[in-house]
């Protein structure tokens, strides 16, 4: 066939097929516009899924009425001006395809009035034909109406979903935009039925109201907060507790400089963050909001403009993960306290460098705390236990569960739960003041590898050494490992350098890979050296055990995201023997 220029018309179909995939497609791009005109309001009405009829009003900045006709070019834009304004967008939309693309499969009318004109203009497109530019009523602001959707072309109506489907897609959007901009106040009808209604929300009881509603009053309820600003960026939103987790990472919402994202990079920022207190296969739930240099993320690198790329991954990866343990670090009991908790006495040899640990370092260690019950200077027969977090321990309950008394209730605690987020954070702590040691092979591991990751190995040989491995190059594609790490001693030596060397492949040359191996160890050396069922404690060491959550970061949760205490108020002991009624 020869080369010829495409026509216009075919164009903007093409285009339709990277925007306008769907019905909630379009009104994303639409919404987004409003959003970029500045709007405090924007109003939302469906009918069929936006299939028969989408239409967004706002009330935004306006058109000019020598723009209006404009806006419905190929590659109009107000956004954009220059390549250095590309490379820095801070705007929502800036391709200018959003507009002509929708008026190519669908009958479009766009009318608009500026915020300092008197009148508005109106000018209608469909597939293609465009009339004229005609006065028309309409209060300051910017209305977009699309009827038909795909009418002239079935074939792409036919891959549409059921109606349900395509308005649960769209209701997704709107709500993810409701999310990102909490200053804008948003209504949506579906088939004349109001599905949502959301005042603007300024203050953080309002920001949460708006939460509750969009994400659940559970997820409020089991929320955190978190914010910090440092490196050049801010990030502040909502974490949900560890013992409030998903089975799907449905309810993980990250806002980019204003712009709802989907990002491998900060997913796993997230993960990593929680992975030391959820559930295998468990998803923690968040909302988050991220603000940058706009210069230092691009944007355009797909036409829905969800998926972005970051300059320097690897340093917003670490200032989010960062953020996110520190936050969990405090989910212990009393961690909102203005009082500072009375620390733990000191895990034997935490401070000792060349510690070696084993088994036996913790083994049955709970008899410590008799000691540890006069070293927090708490005097558990008097009233003043009774203000502390978790109070005064009352009694041991089938040898597994404490039962202590705060100002607020009752508080029931799994001691076996407890004492092993206790002994393994005291764990993690000795590891990282003694460093990571090495243990010699008694007789080196040969085995062959390609050439690209024997290059690596030696590259990093210095990076290897640091994590406790010694490995060397003993031909173009043949390594030996000589000395492994001490915790790692007894597992499979080739399996760990061949995961170290396709992280180092894939860029991430850092110690996270071995750090995970060793937590699992020192999580199961936790687990056997912990309080067993069955071990009757007395009261002193029920206390003492008390004070050391209340002292012990992320202790509201055991090493596998199991909860290790709650509490019934006086309310609820009230309702349960229906006391007042």
């Amino acid at each position: 066939m020869a080369i010829r220029q495409l026509p216009t018309q075919l164009i903007n179909q093409i285009a339709a097929g990277e925007v306008v995939e769907r019905p909630a497609a379009m009104l994303k791009e639409l919404l987004e516009n409003s959003l970029d005109a500045g709007a405090r309001r924007v109003e939302v009405e469906l009918e069929q899924a936006g299939v028969r009829l989408c239409r967004v009003r706002d009330d935004g900045v306006g058109i000019p009425r020598e723009e209006v006709p404009l806006a419905l070019a190929r590659h109009a834009t107000s956004k954009i001006a220059s390549l250095d304004d590309l490379t820095c967008v801070a705007s929502l939309g800036f391709r200018g395809e959003a507009l002509p693309s929708i008026a190519s499969v669908a009958s479009l009318r766009l009318v608009s009035r500026h915020v300092d004109a008197d009148t508005a203009f109106a000018v209608e497109s469909g597939y293609g034909e465009q009339g004229e530019l005609r006065p028309a009523p309409h209060p300051g602001g910017t209305t977009v109406e699309v009827r038909d959707l795909f009418a002239r072309t079935p074939a792409r109506r036919r891959f549409l979903k059921t109606e349900r489907t395509e308005f649960m897609h769209a209701q997704r959007v709107v709500e993810r935009l409701a999310l990102s901009r909490f200053g804008t106040a948003v209504r949506l009808i579906h088939n004349g039925r109001p599905v949502l209604d959301l005042p603007a929300a300024s203050s953080r009881d309002e920001q949460e109201a708006r939460l509750a509603k969009l994400c659940g009053q559970a997820f409020v309820d089991n929320a955190l907060y978190v914010e910090r600003d440092a490196e050049g960026m801010s990030l502040r939103g909502w974490i949900a507790r560890p013992t409030y987790s998903r089975s799907q990472p449905d309810l993980q919402h990250v806002v980019l400089n204003g712009r709802v994202i989907r990002d491998r990079s900060l997913s796993h920022a997230i993960r990593s963050a929680y992975a030391d207190v959820l559930y295998h296969g468990r998803h923690p739930a968040c909302v988050l909001y991220l603000e940058m240099d706009p210069a230092e993320v691009d944007v355009n690198v797909h036409p829905s403009k969800q998926e972005v790329r970051f300059r320097d991954g690897r340093r917003v990866h670490d200032f989010v993960r960062r953020t996110l343990e520190a936050a969990l670090a405090d989910t212990r009991p009393g961690a909102a306290v203005s009082e500072p908790v009375p620390a733990p006495a000191a895990f034997p040899g935490a401070g000792q460098r060349g510690l070696r640990l084993s088994p036996a370092t913790v083994r049955e260690a709970a008899p410590v705390y008799a000691a540890l019950a006069a070293d927090a200077g708490v005097d558990t027969a008097t009233e003043d236990a009774a203000q502390l977090p978790l109070g005064h321990a009352l009694a041991h309950l089938h040898g597994a569960f404490i039962l202590a008394q705060n100002r607020d209730g009752l508080v029931i605690v799994d001691a076996h739960a407890a004492h092993e987020r206790i002994t393994y954070e005291r764990l993690k702590q000795a590891w990282s003041a003694s460093g990571i040691q090495s243990q010699p092979l008694l007789v080196p591991h040969s085995f062959q590898v390609s050439a690209a990751e024997a290059d690596l190995a030696e590259t990093h040989a210095a990076l290897l050494g640091a994590l406790g491995l010694e490995v060397d190059r003993v031909g173009r594609e043949q390594l030996t490992i000589r000395a492994v790490p001490v915790l790692l001693a007894a597992g499979d030596p080739e399996s760990l350098v061949r995961d170290v060397l396709a992280d180092l492949q894939a860029g991430g040359a850092d110690v996270a890979r071995v750090r995970r191996k060793m937590d699992d160890v020192l999580a199961s050396m936790a687990c056997h050296g912990s309080v067993r069922a069955n071990r009757r404690l007395t009261s002193a060491e029920m206390n003492a055990l008390l004070r050391d959550m209340e002292a012990t970061e992320r202790s509201d949760q055991c090493n596998h995201g199991r909860p290790t205490w709650t509490l019934l108020s006086l309310a609820e002991l009230d309702r349960l023997f229906a006391r007042g009624r």
